[in-house]
């Protein structure tokens, strides 16, 4: 049902070496670069991401709120987002651990101009 999301940014140079690394360790690279907006995915893949400089030539914002997933093979791959988020300009918001009883395993962190991202995977529920 999603074909992308887009993230607005305020430094598009800052936000496309954060996601390039993010993009690279998920195995994609660009699949759009232009002036105004990268996306990184592939054609005909899995839904996409992009950064975009405000079409209205506002600043960018944060929703309250919002936040985008981007589904890992497993838990090391979730640690390894999570790293090279931190790495490449990102913030902390949730070290990668299991959340709940339902083998959701996930690690949270905002993106240089503030979006919320995790990085997760499903694991096996608990028995019982």
């Amino acid at each position: 049902m999603i074909g992308y999301v887009t993230l607005g940014t305020n430094d598009l140079e800052k936000a496309a070496r954060f996601y390039d690394a993010l993009a690279k360790e998920m195995g994609v690279g660009r699949m759009m670069d232009f002036d105004q907006f990268i996306a990184w995915g592939a054609m005909g893949g899995a839904p996409g991401i992009a950064a975009t400089k405000p079409f209205d030539g506002q600043a960018a914002s944060v929703g309250n709120g919002v936040m985008v997933a981007l589904e890992a093979a497993d838990t090391d791959q979730v640690q390894r987002l999570y790293d090279i988020a931190l790495a490449n300009g990102g913030s902390d918001e949730g070290a990668p651990g299991p959340r709940g009883d339902e083998g959701f395993y996930a690690g949270y962190f905002r993106d240089p101009d503030g979006n919320k991202l995790n990085a997760f995977c499903m694991t096996a529920a608990k028995a019982g």
